[in-house]
């Protein structure tokens, strides 16, 4: 097995396309052509880790954390992460990273996270924008059920818990075609009135030069007419964060002391208790101060993320709690996912799971 072929596995799991812009994901390190000898899985592929795989003889780094997330202008080994990628190469491991790609994934970080609390009716709470397109075409009733059927086979037409989505209506189209034309349906320079069906459907944006590519090859017509628009609606199962209830009401204190056991924190800092129970629970593994409003906006009592600072604590304007459990602590079982999605797709392989401890916090 090639590496390449891993890493369709790995893009199956989370989508590079679900990436945040401003991310490093995929192939960081390494020729995807290489013959596989085994994967090594873990949160940070430090130098440490590199030895791990070495000695484990994996030549596939599977990565939460992008080891390279800014860009570099030299290697030279001066720092930890130089190092890493130095130690790498000398050994001819690859380093794929998946981060914000399985952090945007309804099934990926937060609703780890969010299963790790045993919550339930989890939705997503920051919605990706700006990533559904929807594409209008034309074609004779002759020709539309092959049309639309492979649009749906390429990913088009899904929404939500539905697939095969689209919306079908009859109409009178007008064309006459000129000395150079081949018309499907009359002949050159013949002004031609034919029934026509209008077929709509949408599809996330990254689908788009294979729904283009399908829609050429499927259509009847000499010249394909098509328009593409770009949606304003949000993604509900794409995004960043989960919110979710707890079974039963729980007290502020009751709860903080059982994330601190379940995510196994060192401490949990926190803004002021409101004395009101908790049931409606926001998450957002790593980073998430900018999704306080949004946490607030879905009457969240709690949002439990990582890396707040001073002033973000008062953002909480007594409308909820806020808690900071750290960011390695919020994504500590994302490792144990990837671990068992490969392992269900990769029967029969070695996949490992990394031992090294890559938390760099540590607490009195």
């Amino acid at each position: 097995m090639k590496i390449k072929e891993i890493l369709s596995v790995l893009e199956e799991m989370a989508p590079l396309a679900y990436a945040e812009d401003f991310d490093n994901v995929g192939l960081l390190v390494g020729n995807q052509e290489n013959k596989a000898t085994g994967i090594l899985v873990c949160h940070d592929a430090l130098e440490s880790v590199i030895n791990e795989a070495i000695a484990k003889k994996c030549n596939l780094v599977v990565c939460f954390h992008p080891i390279i997330f800014s860009g570099l202008k030299k290697i030279t080994g001066k720092n930890y992460v130089e190092r890493s990628i130095l130690k790498a190469i000398k050994n001819d491991i690859a380093i794929y990273a998946v981060h914000t790609a399985l952090d945007n994934h309804k099934n990926g970080v937060n609703k780890i996270f969010a299963d790790a609390l045993g919550l339930i009716n989890n939705k997503i709470l920051v919605p990706k924008q700006n990533f559904i397109q929807k594409l209008v075409t034309y074609t004779i009733p002759e020709n539309v059920e092959e049309l639309r059927n492979a649009l749906f086979d390429v990913g088009a037409g899904k929404i939500g818990n539905y697939e095969d989505c689209s919306f079908n209506s009859k109409g009178i189209g007008t064309y006459m075609g000129n000395e150079d034309s081949n018309p499907e349906i009359g002949e050159r320079f013949e002004f031609v009135e034919n029934e026509e069906i209008k077929i709509e459907v949408t599809f996330e944006k990254h689908l788009q030069s294979k729904i283009v590519k399908t829609l050429f090859k499927k259509h009847v017509y000499e010249e394909v007419p098509y328009e593409i628009y770009d949606l304003q609606n949000t993604h509900q199962n794409i995004g960043l964060g989960m919110i979710g209830e707890l079974k039963k009401t729980i007290s502020e204190t009751e709860f903080l002391a059982f994330v601190k056991d379940k995510m196994q924190c060192g401490g949990i800092r926190h803004s002021a208790l409101l004395g009101k129970p908790i049931q409606k629970v926001a998450v957002l593994g790593g980073s998430g101060s900018f999704a306080i409003k949004n946490a607030i906006q879905a009457n969240a009592d709690i949002f439990l993320t990582a890396d707040l600072k001073y002033h973000n604590f008062y953002e909480a304007e007594n409308q909820l709690v806020l808690a900071d459990i750290g960011h390695f602590e919020s994504e500590r079982f994302t490792k144990n996912y990837i671990v068992d999605f490969l392992k269900k797709k990769i029967p029969n392989f070695a996949i490992n799971f990394s031992e090294e401890n890559t938390n760099p916090v540590k607490y009195l």
